[in-house]
């Protein structure tokens, strides 16, 4: 059995590794987004809409199945090892070839060396995709924090040096690139698994029964979160394109943090514990609850903040993000409903319902992003949004009879901190009308922000703060 000290302990482990990662990640950000120009974030992010499709290969399907089952040894381990890093290399050099046909489809033939250099994430994931399959099974998130972190700060360095020395867009290349490399070195040497000398069909098989829906549900979700991209880059121009990720980045840096975090140790926990559905139901509950308790506040106070923290942090040539930062970030709030009852779905073997409900999300996401194409771009992102709350309807429906947890009731477990921060957002909304500098308006809007969300909690008693506060002083005492 999963113990609370265990789940939490891997949690806080998880957490240190996504927001130490994901701080470097940020000031990074901001630096090369002050050395570089919007057009060089758009031109990166043309070719990574196909390398990230193609990751999904390498980083679902195979991987998720060897956390489900119970049993999985090493044969099962080494099998889909070998698989994996022969994929990969085919995936490869599929991209080595379609380059000029990726930079035809642009119509810039520049991207042509671009796409083969950071296609090289590809191979490189080969070698620790069933790594990171092997700690999370394991519940040794305490490796990822070294890997992770090794690999971020310094393919920073690397990053920024060459952006100073004016190489454009293959400082972020160099950067991407770099990081994959350098985590996977360090997640090797941390890492006691090595793939055996043994290869069976028949276990991948056994294990294709399972991974092949969520390998084909993720594929789906993977085109269909960026085929916005895609087609943004295509109709309109990088310049839009760039603005719209960079929308995306904050809120998306936050989320991720909290979410993958949560998400990672969740589905092995839910795994171990998958005969008992009323325990799963707790730790889904809980989830949701603690999560949204945390995302909530933040999302709404970076809406409220968007402006001045793009003048801060990126200067003024960055302003037409403002709207995409605030569309996603209420579209990132919903995370936490979408995570936890997929991670239930998963963890009690229904790969087959999880499939269903991702191709009946793309069909009315597809259906609303076509009819959005036409308005403008502002449309694409309303479009993304109205998704995302119908998919979070649809993730929960399922649950309302494996866990006896339907979505009213999930709602019902998060309206008091959404309302908690709607309300600080007031406050927040009313500081950016006062005269003062955008710094020091940031600076009171985070500070005022964050106290009047803990002083409202308290005041209206909610319990999952003071489930949190008891939480942390267990661990700090134990620690």
């Amino acid at each position: 059995m999963v113990t609370k000290s265990n789940v939490l302990s891997n949690l806080v482990w998880r957490l240190a590794e996504r927001c130490g990662a994901q701080f470097v990640t940020l000031v990074v950000s901001v630096i090369l987004a002050r050395l570089l120009s919007p057009e060089d974030y758009g031109t990166v992010a043309l070719v990574t809409v196909f390398t990230t499709i193609l990751q999904v290969f390498v980083d679902c399907g195979f991987s998720t199945a060897l956390i489900q089952r119970k049993n999985a040894d090493e044969l099962d381990f080494s099998s889909v090892f070998y698989f994996n890093f022969i994929l990969c290399i085919i995936l490869y050099f599929l991209m080595f070839f379609s380059s000029k046909y990726i930079a035809m489809f642009y119509g810039n033939e520049e991207l042509v060396p671009l796409v083969r250099f950071i296609s090289l994430t590809i191979i490189i994931s080969g070698f620790k995709s069933v790594q990171q399959a092997y700690v999370s099974k394991n519940l040794l998130f305490k490796r990822f924090f070294y890997a992770t972190l090794g690999g971020t700060c310094t393919s920073a360095i690397i990053g920024i040096y060459l952006a100073y020395k004016g190489f454009g867009v293959w400082a972020i290349a160099f950067q991407q690139v770099a990081n994959n490399a350098i985590d996977t070195i360090i997640l090797w040497f941390t890492v006691k698994w090595r793939p055996k000398l043994f290869f069976s069909w028949d276990r991948l098989q056994g294990l294709l029964g399972f991974g092949w829906r969520i390998l084909l549900s993720s594929l789906l979700d993977s085109i269909y979160n960026n085929i916005r991209n895609l087609l943004i880059g295509k109709i309109y121009n990088p310049l839009n394109l760039a603005y719209y990720n960079q929308g995306e980045k904050f809120p998306k840096i936050i989320v991720s943090n909290i979410n993958s975090s949560i998400d990672s140790v969740l589905l092995p926990a839910m795994s171990i514990e998958q005969d008992d559905r009323e325990r799963i139901k707790i730790m889904t509950r809980r989830a949701i609850q603690v999560s949204t308790f945390v995302m909530a506040p933040m999302m709404v106070g970076l809406a409220c903040c968007a402006r001045n923290i793009v003048i801060v942090l990126l200067t003024e040539k960055w302003l037409p993000c403002v709207f995409f930062l605030r569309i996603f970030c209420f579209t990132y709030m919903l995370y936490p409903i979408h995570t936890a009852n997929l991670n239930a779905i998963k963890a009690v073997g229904r790969s087959d319902l999880f499939l269903r409900l991702e191709i009946i999300k793309k069909i009315i996401g597809l259906f609303l992003l076509i009819i959005s194409i036409p308005v403008g771009i502002y449309a694409i992102a309303y479009s993304l949004l109205l998704s995302t709350v119908l998919a979070a309807i649809i993730n929960s429906w399922p649950n309302r009879k494996l866990l006896n947890y339907p979505f009213l009731d999930q709602v019902k477990d998060i309206v008091r901190p959404l309302l908690l921060s709607f309300s600080m957002g007031i406050v927040v909304v009313g500081i950016g009308k006062t005269g003062f500098s955008a710094t020091m308006q940031l600076a009171m809007q985070i500070v005022i922000g964050l106290v009047t969300y803990i002083v409202l909690a308290k005041l209206t008693g909610s319990k999952t703060y003071f489930y949190i506060k008891t939480t942390v002083k267990e661990i700090t005492k134990n620690s």
